[in-house]
């Protein structure tokens, strides 16, 4: 994979990821990623490479066009899909203009619509880092949106942007955003709140996260309520959980 050259191109991206695929690995990913009937990863396809192999190979590809990782994204293969959004990221990131940059974000949330960030790597690996920066020091009343719709990976998306927020100390979007979704038992989205409600008091205050607890823990599932006390003091945490 050569860092100079002719332009990359997606099909090029696509041949290195098949050199690098592990028949072995695609079928453990499958399973890990619950690609059976019915469940959240129904109908995904691998190909058996490791994300480290796949940052490498986006690192190799980085500068692929639009066009490029919008034909990453259309692809029925999880590897190609996760790479594309790697790409994405790079080429937000590297935007020489706000234009360009309102661009990358058309990109992104396009595949979201059109259903390609549809497992939930695809979504950690992508919705604080292109969706999420974005709408930093920006109106982000669509995330209020995008959380109301009941498809798991929009929803997703939309609570796992906040973290680029939580992360310069502000919880205030997603202490607004997580009890519109407290009657969601669906795992990934339990997860998934816990999670950012635990990120809040890690990197904003925990104050702030004990009251919206006080506020709302009896309401929350299990999941949710163990991943935001997961470093609280024994005592707090089964306060809390004596609230459900």
């Amino acid at each position: 994979m050569p860092a100079a050259g002719p332009a990359p191109t997606a099909a090029a991206v696509k041949a290195a990821l098949a050199g690098l695929a592990d028949p072995a690995r695609a079928e453990s990913s499958a399973r890990f990623f619950k690609t059976g009937p019915g469940e959240y990863g129904d109908g995904d396809r691998f190909i058996g490479v490791r994300v480290p192999a796949q940052r490498q190979v986006a690192r190799a590809f980085r500068g692929l066009d639009e066009a490029g990782v919008r034909d990453l994204l259309s692809s029925e293969i999880h590897e190609h899909r996760l790479t594309g959004l790697l790409l994405l990221r790079s080429g937000f990131e590297r935007a020489h203009s706000e234009s360009d940059r309102r661009e990358w974000v058309r990109c992104y949330l396009d595949a979201v619509f059109e259903g390609r960030v549809d497992n939930w790597d695809l979504v950690d690996s992508s919705a604080p880092y292109i969706l999420g920066e974005s709408l930093v020091g920006a109106d982000h009343s669509f995330l209020f949106e995008l959380v109301a719709e009941v498809d798991l990976w929009r929803r997703r998306v939309a609570i796992l942007a906040t973290h680029a927020f939580i992360k310069r100390g502000d919880g205030t979007t997603l202490l607004e955003l997580a009890p519109l979704v407290l009657d969601d038992r669906r795992d990934l989205i339990q997860k998934a709140v816990g999670w950012m409600l635990r990120e809040t008091g890690k990197r904003v205050d925990r104050a702030v996260l004990l009251h919206f607890l006080e506020q709302y823990a009896a309401e929350m599932g299990r999941t949710a309520l163990s991943y935001a006390t997961e470093h609280l003091g024994g005592e707090q945490r089964a306060h809390f959980r004596e609230m459900r």
